[in-house]
């Protein structure tokens, strides 16, 4: 659901902005919108609405997670664009309904070249990944790895 663009569609710098979280997105924004060119930059923001379990099909209808995904990106752009905004640059918004490498390639195509910025909050491990691979941490196979070779050496004595 693409809003038009104003007259400066043709503005020399375009931007990809892919958002999921409007405070992370404004943190590693802001130097970009402190740019002198940033009043003739074209932003086009995409929301990437959080996935949902492949479960959820049972009890929701296609329709009504769209409707669900659409009212989540309103929400998500009427915390951004005001910000990107008050710059003086133009503003398209795009909600992502499928891969990004996709979008990105037909937003190019449409808006020509841009730069793309991927402004998502990252993604946290899952805790026991993150345990499993912490240096110093003990990990329940290789510990007991160890004490069983440590109980041999003591048996062969």
């Amino acid at each position: 659901m693409p809003i038009p663009s104003s007259p400066a569609s043709s503005a020399s710098h375009r931007v990809i902005v892919y958002v999921d979280d409007a405070d992370h997105a404004r943190l590693l924004l802001q130097p970009l919108c402190a740019q002198p060119s940033a009043g003739s930059t074209h932003w086009m923001v995409v929301a990437c609405a959080p996935r949902m379990t492949h479960r959820i099909s049972k009890w929701v209808s296609h329709s009504a997670r769209e409707n669900w995904r659409i009212k989540w990106a309103d929400k998500l752009f009427a915390q951004v664009l005001p910000w990107l905004q008050a710059g003086g640059g133009s503003v398209t918004t795009v909600v992502a309904k499928g891969p990004l490498a996709e979008l990105s390639e037909q937003l190019q195509a449409e808006h020509g070249t841009a730069q793309v910025v991927d402004a998502r909050r990252p993604k946290l491990e899952p805790e026991s990944q993150a345990t499993a691979r912490a240096p110093g941490r003990w990990s329940l196979p290789n510990t007991l790895a160890g004490l069983g070779a440590l109980f041999m050496l003591v048996a062969a004595d």
